[in-house]
């Protein structure tokens, strides 16, 4: 028998039966693949309710699929599409458009919406320095407001039984938590000519900015310690702009020393790990099933036998004159 492998379920989600490595695709064996209910519009909430969560993570979508995709179904386009292909190639616009955020995201285990981190937050003029960027400073603070509104979600919205305990943890009295080392990689560049130029933000601009708990908090007694994992999107380019690293200390005020963490904060972040290896696979397979509506839709528009670009009335006028 052979063994499962999400190389072979992500061909489920491609028409082509294709696996990803990198941005190229490799053609594998599928008949034996399982696949998911079809639907007809693409909704993470769709996929949520049909996927079997138990299943190991799908692997990740190439980096910019966003915008390979949305240049694709332009292609498609290009060459002429029948009423029917033009309503699929509007529904994966459509899921982009609206879901890239939490697709984004969700992709890498990060937990949107809510009080979860920064959502929607303007870029303001006055972040800019004189190279006419953001400065990167500003990653910094933008990391610190999300991970205060990513603890406070635990406050308000999970644990309101330790919600005191909670809002405890950012003031020095008691149990408090102290930042160890924060690092930060700017990962905005675009590629001209093969070569990578940095792209950094700008004003005007969004971002949003969440944090995930990089391993389940796990040992007798409990860690002293955590490592969170943050992302800074840019909605203008729907982009990862940077990615940090932080090392956090499990701090008691009172006695001047690291103490382990409170179980209730183990609890919660027991579940909230749950929580971000099932967004992972939900995000990966619906990204998966939008590149296989994507690669169907080609097999039926230019990537087929006879296929001829549509170059509109004017060229038409001319063949006939």
């Amino acid at each position: 028998m052979r063994s499962f492998s999400w190389v072979r379920l992500a061909s489920a989600f491609h028409g082509s039966a294709t696996a990803p490595s990198g941005n190229v695709f490799y053609p594998v064996a599928a008949s034996w693949i399982p696949t998911l209910p079809k639907c007809r519009h693409f909704s993470v909430s769709t996929v949520r309710r049909s996927l079997d969560i138990q299943l190991p993570p799908p692997p990740p979508p190439p980096a910019r699929w966003i915008t390979e995709l949305r240049s694709r179904v332009g292609k498609c386009i290009i060459f002429g599409c029948s009423d029917r292909q033009v309503s699929q190639a509007a529904d994966v616009l459509r899921a982009i458009a609206i879901e890239w955020k939490e697709l984004l995201a969700g992709s890498e285990g990060f937990l949107t919406g809510g009080r979860r981190g920064l959502d929607g937050q303007k870029v303001a003029w006055g972040e800019m320095d004189s190279f006419g960027h953001v400065n990167n400073v500003n990653y910094y603070r933008y990391a610190e407001s999300a991970r205060v509104n990513w603890i406070t979600n635990f406050a308000v919205h999970v644990d309101a039984a330790h919600r005191e305990e909670w809002a405890e943890l950012m003031q020095p009295k008691a149990i408090g938590l102290i930042m160890r080392s924060l690092k930060a990689d700017f990962k905005f560049v675009i590629f001209f000519l093969s070569i990578s130029h940095p792209f950094p933000l700008v004003y005007p601009d969004k971002i949003s900015v969440y944090h995930k708990l990089r391993v389940k908090p796990e040992g007798e007694p409990a860690p002293s310690a955590f490592m969170l994992d943050c992302i800074v999107l840019s909605h203008q380019h729907r982009r990862v702009a940077a990615k940090l690293e932080e090392d956090i200390v499990v701090y008691d005020y009172r006695v001047a020393k690291k103490a382990s963490m409170p179980q209730f904060m183990v609890d919660v972040f027991d579940e909230t790990y749950r929580l971000q290896q099932e967004e992972t696979v939900r995000a990966r397979t619906q990204i998966w099933s939008l590149v296989r509506a994507v690669e169907q839709l080609e097999k039926e528009t230019w990537n087929r036998e006879g296929a001829v670009e549509d170059l509109g009335s004017s060229a038409k006028a001319k063949g006939s004159g």
